[in-house]
């Protein structure tokens, strides 16, 4: 029995047995589980077991499953399809679909009932069977290291296969919730059976992280209102692993509930390839969004070298002992600039960072520190320079309590964007930030959006609309923002850190974030490394999109050095200081005035030549690009 020249299926002995050109996959005749295996017969890989069943917990019923019934397959349309259907104890009726095409099996599960997800265990199962088949049973495989496009501790660009991985939108410094760099990364995982050096560095050296038996990816996607979920979170096993998707009760089912889709695809030469597959089949399926402005659309101004002052506020906190937010000043900034201006350097775009305004939740300027923003970014606009402002989002300060995301006692905690007036609310605060003079603003050039891992998460939080959470809820955020901040100023600028394909739609530009964790026991790392990979991530599942390189917070001044010298090879140039290194208070010497000066004008002749259209230059190596 066969569908298409690639992909054939057919009975054998009661299982289901699908071969594709590169992988082969077994399903049994019991249907609980399966075999995928590669056919690359150059290199004797072992198979990856498939727990099939899935378990989609209720608030208040566990799903295990009762008995199983033995696979159907389908050839009938353009790949075959191989159904399992089991009796749940939580759902009426409860089946998994697996659709096999050419990169791989995508696996899909399905429920029928009502009731609310507190968490969907994909590529698991738990049962009731009996035995030794009882309890909960996770998917089996020989992998050895583990590749996350979620940066976590920037000493390591990879972990071991027995290592947890979180992929969402939380997250802060607390002991294990240390990813919050990018949020959300793209959904995907690189898995190899090689052992390999954590300090490996596939976007700089190839050889570094070779891989004999390749990489496989097992990764996530689905429509953008169905990511109701925080989390994604890769959980080891001993020989296994499974993912687990936290919704906290706020997924409601009503009827027929479909589970977000996993893809398991062997044969990938390194993690960015597997990461590019990945968009590419999230493109194939309508789950990727489009920029809104093309790239040869994009304002020149967008990729000019830009001056955030955080590290340099963090430098006089050093220097004064004040705290670094009371230093967000406009006397403070002028001096900055004029000091880099001495030395030669005028960035095309100052992005002026906490705490510019009264309030974290209003857009209205704190006139002790600012007692004449708009006249100081007019000034700015005649100088030919660009302003943003930044923007902590989800904040509540400000904010009327009943417009926010509460506790069960009703403490206010996030911003609801849920609510018809809250999204009114924050709309009018950045069309405010934006809109010219004339139209009441006070005429930023655009923003830079932060704390996006402040997205609420909890099972007893209320929610004006309760069928939005997670990942979901935090592109509902970021929409209201973007929408109105085109609608002020159709050339503004906004910069987030969120290179998930599906929010491509409301960023013009990728954030790479810090370079440390200063919370860590100890956060010294080389930076290079780190923000290579960060930048090979966004290339890969954002391509084209311009990348903000960040400056904060270097080690030291060696470190700072090194990255100072590549950054126009990863995207649009970012200075975070002044005068002096602040993690160290060692001072910004004359050749490191030179150096910014040398870089600035490499990075704008190359901009000239068409490159900030077309999006960063990016890394080369084993990411496939050139530079």
């Amino acid at each position: 029995m066969t569908t298409t020249p690639s992909v054939h299926g057919r009975y054998v002995d009661g299982a289901v047995e699908v071969r594709a050109a590169s992988w082969r996959l077994t399903v049994a005749a019991d249907g609980q589980s399966g075999e995928l295996r590669t056919t690359d017969a150059s290199v004797p890989n072992h198979p990856v077991h498939l727990e099939l069943a899935g378990a989609l917990d209720r608030t208040d019923r566990t799903d295990e499953t009762l008995s199983f019934e033995t696979p159907e397959l389908d050839v009938t349309g353009p790949h075959p399809v191989v159904t399992i259907a089991r009796r749940s104890s939580a759902w009426r009726a409860a089946r998994t679909r697996i659709t096999c095409t050419p990169e791989g099996p995508v696996l899909g599960w399905e429920v029928e009932g009502e009731g609310a997800l507190r968490q969907s265990l994909l590529l698991a199962g738990r049962a009731a069977l009996g035995g030794r088949g009882g309890g909960l049973r996770p998917s089996g495989h020989a992998w050895q290291t583990l590749f996350t496009p979620n940066p976590g501790p920037p000493r390591r660009l990879t972990r071991g296969a027995g290592e947890s991985a979180v992929i969402g939108v939380c997250g802060d410094a607390r002991p294990g919730r240390g990813h919050w760099f990018f949020t959300p990364a793209p959904l995907a995982l690189a898995l190899t059976e090689d052992r390999l050096d954590d300090a490996a560095d596939p976007a700089a050296d190839p050889a570094s992280a070779a891989a004999p038996h390749g990489w496989w990816t097992v990764s996530a996607g689905a429509p953008l209102d169905a990511l109701t979920f925080t989390e994604l979170t890769y959980v080891p096993s001993d020989g296994g692993f499974h993912l687990a998707l936290a919704h906290e009760g706020h997924t409601r089912v009503d009827g027929v509930h479909r589970s977000p889709s996993v893809l398991v695809s062997p044969g990938h030469p390194d993690p960015y390839t597997g990461l590019r597959a990945h968009r590419e089949w999230l493109e194939r399926e309508g789950w990727a969004a489009r920029p809104r402005t093309a790239p040869e659309d994009r304002p020149g101004w967008w990729t000019e070298p830009m001056f955030c002052g955080w590290g340099a506020q963090m430098a006089r906190s050093r220097a004064t002992g004040r705290p670094a937010p009371a230093l967000s000043t406009q006397a403070e900034y002028d001096a900055h600039l004029d000091h880099l201006e001495a030395h030669g350097l005028v960035p095309g775009t100052v992005v002026i960072d906490d705490k510019w305004q009264r309030q974290y939740g209003s857009w209205q300027p704190d006139t002790t520190r600012w007692p004449s923003l708009k006249q100081w970014i007019a000034a700015r606009h005649t100088r030919g320079q660009k302003v943003l402002l930044w923007w902590r989002a989800w904040a509540t300060e400000g904010v009327p309590d009943e417009l926010c995301v509460r506790t069960t006692d009703g403490h206010p905690v996030a911003l609801d964007p849920t609510h018809p007036e809250a999204r009114t609310l924050l709309a009018e605060n950045i069309r405010t930030m934006l809109s010219p003079e004339g139209a009441g603003g006070i005429d930023a050039d655009g923003l830079k959006i932060d704390f996006t891992a402040d997205t609420p998460a909890g099972e007893g939080l209320r929610i004006h609309d309760a069928g939005v959470w997670g990942i979901a809820l935090l592109h509902a955020y970021l929409e209201v923002v973007y929408e109105a901040a085109k609608d002020a100023k159709p050339d503004a600028l906004v910069v987030t850190h969120t290179p998930h394909p599906a929010f491509a739609d409301v960023t013009d530009m990728i954030r790479l974030n810090d370079m440390l964790r200063l919370d860590d026991p100890d956060p010294y790392a080389r930076v290079v490394p780190q923000m290579r990979l960060r930048a090979a991530v966004a290339s890969a599942a954002c391509p084209g999109t311009p990348v903000d390189t960040d400056d904060w917070c270097a080690p030291d001044r060696e470190q700072w050095r090194a990255y100072t010298g590549m950054k126009d090879e990863l995207g649009v140039p970012a200075l975070y200081l002044s005068t002096h290194v602040d993690r160290t208070g060692e001072p910004l010497e004359d050749i490191d005035y030179a150096a910014l000066r040398t870089m600035w004008a490499r990075w704008r002749g190359r901009d000239q030549c068409g490159s900030g259209a077309a999006g960063p230059k990016r890394p080369a190596g084993a990411t496939g690009r050139t530079a």
